[in-house]
């Protein structure tokens, strides 16, 4: 983030007409594409469990503990299986959640 922030600056500074103005694409940028990116229950370790919004640490450790303790998971839905993963969670992120 602070990377961009220094970017932007040092773009604001540089003159349209320079070549390093010239060099920099002008296309957007899209950071969605990976908040919509769909995770794998099966296999996601903690950290791409993490990148579902509101999984912690320490939930993302349960669901891989959950899943340990009783086999992949058969359907996303049964996600919701494991303890302290609440309604609103699911809601949040059931269109990411996939099982493989």
């Amino acid at each position: 983030m602070t990377r961009l922030v220094i970017l932007v600056v040092f773009l604001s500074l540089v003159p349209a007409s320079s070549p390093v103005a010239a060099a920099v694409p002008t296309a957007p940028v899209t950071v969605a594409a990976a908040v919509d990116a769909k995770v794998n229950i099966n296999t996601a370790d903690v950290k791409e469990l993490m990148k579902l919004q509101g999984v912690g640490r320490s939930l993302a450790e349960k669901i891989v503990q959950y899943r340990d303790a009783h086999g992949p998971f058969k359907k996303a839905a049964d996600l919701r299986k494991v303890e302290g993963l609440g309604d609103g969670l699911w809601e949040k992120n059931r269109e990411r959640i996939v099982v493989k």
